[in-house]
Formats: C-alpha cells, sequence, structure tokens
C-alpha cells in the first residue's frame, strides 16, 4: 500500500513582471545602474549553467523514465484523468521512473500514479507569469527559470514520450521529440499519443495534407503511435527497451 501524498509543494513566491525567459529573449536597452552588468546575457548564461548542474546532479542516477504529458487544466473526475494515473501506475510496476512537468492534471495524475505504482515520481516545474505549484504526488522536484532546460532535462532522461490530449505546450513537447527523431539528433524512441479521439483531427491532417504535399515522408507517420489502451502503452514502450529501439546516443 502506498504512503499518503505529501502536500503540495508550492514555490515561495509569485512570479512578478518578466520571467527569466522573457527577460533573456527581449534586446531592451540596458539601463545605466551599478547593478546592470549582472543583468546582460553573458551573466545570464551563468545562471543557464547552473540549471543544467543541478538538473545533471538530481537526475543523473535516472535511467529509462517515461515522460508523460498533457493538459494541466485536465480536473480529477474527468476520464483522461484516470487513464494517466493508470497509464503511470502500470508504467511504474514495470520499472519505469516517471517524470513530468510537476503541475497539475495530466502530470498531478501521472505522478500519482507512478506513486501509487510505488515508482520513481519526479516533477520538473517551471516559472510562469502565474503561479503553479508542484502536485502533491512528487517525490523528487525540481525547479526551472528556463524552458530550454527543463526540455532538455525531459528529453535527456527519458526513453519513452506518452502524450494525453494537451495544448500549446503539448504540442511543443510532442513535435520537438518527433523533429529530433526525424533528424538523427535523437536515437528514435517511443513516442505515444493517449486518446485517439482527440489526436484523430491532427493525425489526418499529418497523413492527408503534410505527408501528402510531401512535407514529410510516410515513415515519418510511423514515428508514433495512437492508442487508448494504458496496458498497450506499457507493451510499447517494453517491446522498444528489450529491443534495444530506445537506446539513446546523447
Amino acid at each position: 500500500m502506498s504512503s499518503p501524498p505529501k502536500p503540495p509543494l508550492r514555490h515561495s513566491d509569485r512570479v512578478k513582471g518578466p520571467t527569466a525567459d522573457e527577460l533573456l529573449l527581449e534586446s531592451a536597452v540596458l539601463p545605466e545602474r551599478p547593478d546592470a552588468l549582472r543583468k546582460t546575457d553573458p551573466w545570464r548564461v551563468l545562471r543557464i549553467m547552473a540549471e543544467f548542474v543541478e538538473g545533471f546532479e538530481k537526475l543523473g542516477d535516472v535511467q529509462d523514465a517515461v515522460a508523460i504529458f498533457g493538459s494541466a487544466r485536465v480536473t480529477a473526475d474527468d476520464p483522461l484523468y484516470g487513464v494517466a494515473v493508470e497509464t503511470a501506475r502500470l508504467l511504474a510496476q514495470a520499472g519505469f521512473p516517471i517524470i513530468t512537468g510537476g503541475g497539475p492534471g495530466i502530470m498531478e495524475a501521472a505522478n500519482r500514479g507512478a506513486v501509487e505504482g510505488d515508482g520513481l515520481s519526479i516533477g520538473c516545474n517551471i516559472e510562469l507569469p502565474h503561479e503553479q505549484g508542484t502536485n502533491a504526488f512528487v517525490r523528487r522536484s525540481m525547479y526551472f527559470r528556463f524552458f530550454f532546460v527543463r526540455k532538455m532535462m525531459l528529453a535527456k532522461y527519458s526513453m519513452a514520450f506518452v502524450v494525453f490530449p494537451g495544448g500549446y505546450g503539448t504540442l511543443d513537447e510532442l513535435f520537438e521529440a518527433l523533429t529530433l527523431i526525424q533528424t538523427g539528433k535523437m536515437s528514435v524512441f517511443p513516442v505515444v499519443l493517449v486518446g485517439s479521439a482527440y489526436w484523430q483531427g491532427l493525425v489526418g491532417w499529418l497523413r492527408n495534407t503534410m505527408a501528402a504535399e510531401g512535407k514529410v515522408g510516410l515513415e515519418d507517420l510511423e514515428l508514433f503511435h495512437v492508442t487508448d489502451d494504458p496496458e498497450e502503452v506499457v507493451r510499447i514502450i517494453r517491446h522498444a527497451k528489450q529491443h534495444g529501439t530506445s537506446n539513446r546516443t546523447t
């Protein structure tokens, strides 16, 4: 029997003003004041390096994790929440650590399933203009200021991506993974879309418009799977691990 969930972790301060990513990407004129030098891009490089170092230290012992993505807006009474819990629980029982963005919705469901399956539950949260606390089911927590550092950690320490219905952020993670695999920047590993009704429009457009016009090859459509069955998700990922198709080159 799993232990009761810990109380939610909360970041100490609500983000005020622009985020670290926003400051990095803007090109505003630097104000003339004594501490101005410490607000330049070269100094921000040191902060970026520190996030990478912290990430590598905290996650360096993690192997064959499964990253689970999906909407932060899904509530606990949504059927998808239950599917995400079951999927993560089965994966955890099969020996796969679970890593998410650490927030609410599908992320919370996945971390909950990891705990129920007595597996390692990891959350990599991000600084946002609005406060997003780390969910109560995360057992190893990290907090990032820069999206690209966080995305690197999610990709580096995962051997599979499981993608539930979500918004722009979910699609960003999905297509970055497919792009890295397609271009050979990352070795082939399972990308599984859960929720066939939700994804059918996108998959149809990829096949009937993008591939039909030659923007991608038909073989690129084989880089992901679509299913509604948590047990099928586990079968796909276990098969990849057993047959070496998840070996990472990074």
